[in-house]
């Protein structure tokens, strides 16, 4: 995994040969973020990361100037090396467990382990940018943009990006903007 661009751009990162996650290619998330400097400027921007995986998107976005990355993720061992390599990058990390818990900090990463259904059930910010990658296989799937716009989580201009598998279209939602596709990883983009 390496940081496509920004402040810590080619940066590695071996990701261990045990996780289940499927981090998204370094092709697809070049593309995508060649896509996204149209929608959304990133210095400064707060970010939400849902399903964070192996944190890659994250990374980025810290990255590319983000003033805060909330990185959400279940899994304890992803969870433990998303923080791994953020203490690689800025010397440290911070320790919480939940929204109630980060509120008022100013750090620029910051990891929770927990469940993201429940995060945006109690989650009371507003984010410039979110970005969703769910095991696609996960029944739920198809609920989660209107999660993020019953909730109002995006800020006003902010954008929504969803990576999902080929046999979803989210075309008629209406928020959706539109819809790229980068081999076998397809993103719809939600306003």
């Amino acid at each position: 995994m390496r940081i496509i661009t920004g402040k810590y751009k080619g940066r590695h990162f071996d990701i261990p040969r045990t996780f289940k996650a499927r981090p998204t290619t370094d092709f697809a998330k070049e593309n995508i973020f060649n896509v996204l400097v149209q929608y959304v400027d990133f210095e400064g921007a707060q970010a939400l990361d849902l399903f964070s995986g192996t944190g890659s998107i994250s990374l980025e976005l810290l990255s590319r100037g983000c003033s805060q990355v909330v990185s959400v993720e279940l899994d304890r061992d992803h969870h433990r090396f998303i923080q791994e390599c953020v203490k690689k990058l800025m010397g440290t990390v911070p320790s919480v467990s939940s929204e109630a818990d980060y509120r008022g900090t100013v750090p620029k990463v910051i990891p929770i382990r927990g469940d993201v259904f429940r995060f945006l059930k109690s989650c009371k910010q507003q984010y410039d940018f979110i970005f969703a990658d769910p095991p696609y296989a996960l029944k739920e799937l198809p609920q989660i943009p209107d999660l993020i716009f019953e909730k109002q989580l995006l800020k006003p201009d902010g954008i929504f990006v969803f990576e999902h598998g080929k046999d979803y279209d989210f075309s008629q939602h209406p928020h959706f903007v539109e819809h790229r596709s980068y081999g076998s990883v397809n993103f719809s983009l939600f306003r």
